[in-house]
């Protein structure tokens, strides 16, 4: 497959490569191998991009991370009001459980590795950290904590459901929990 020819876009298509077969098979099921076939790369092409499958795996978690607090911070800055952050919130919540088999199941993978593998839990604080940033442009930081956790289980709890609570309830659980602590961080 050598061309000759650079390839710029390569570690990117590795990147989601690696991405596409954690949600398919899990990171147990996701080898270099794998990947670059799907990639449609040479094998070599990973060892040349990624020092090891651990790089590779940080990589695409961090891209993936990455993209849900790009979700948080789009919804949450374009509220204005209280009551338009406690909607915003109510939004993330339906749209991570809106039925996306690929984000839940990576979401998952991402938090089983971090149970496991100390590297992985700080990539997981990280996100946490600044998910709760974009709830405090709007609440009080215990609150953010209180929400970021909210939203994670409701999420969860939507997304494996058979009959998933509508929406009405899961503002209600946003207003009980911002009701008393509204307004940003002094």
């Amino acid at each position: 497959m050598a061309t000759g020819q650079t390839d710029p876009e390569r570690r990117e298509r590795i990147i989601t490569a690696a991405l596409d077969l954690i949600a398919e098979a899990g990171v147990a099921g996701t080898s270099h191998r794998k990947v670059a076939a799907r990639a449609g790369v040479p094998l070599g092409s990973m060892t040349y991009h990624f020092a090891g499958m651990d790089e590779l795996l940080r990589e695409a978690f961090t891209r993936f991370a990455t993209s849900v607090v790009t979700v948080f911070e789009e919804r949450l800055g374009a509220a204005a009001t209280p009551d338009q952050a406690r909607e915003a919130v109510a939004d993330l919540v339906h749209h991570l459980s809106s039925g996306n088999q690929r984000e839940l199941v990576l979401t998952h993978e991402l938090y089983t590795l971090a149970a496991r593998k100390p590297a992985y839990r700080e990539l997981t604080r990280e996100w946490m950290r600044r998910s709760r940033r974009a709830l405090e442009w709007h609440f009080d930081p215990a609150t953010a904590r209180q929400l970021d956790a909210l939203i994670e289980g409701l999420s969860i709890h939507r997304a494996l459901e058979t009959e998933p609570h509508d929406r009405a309830l899961t503002l209600e659980a946003i207003t009980r929990i911002t009701r008393a602590n509204s307004g940003p961080a002094a």
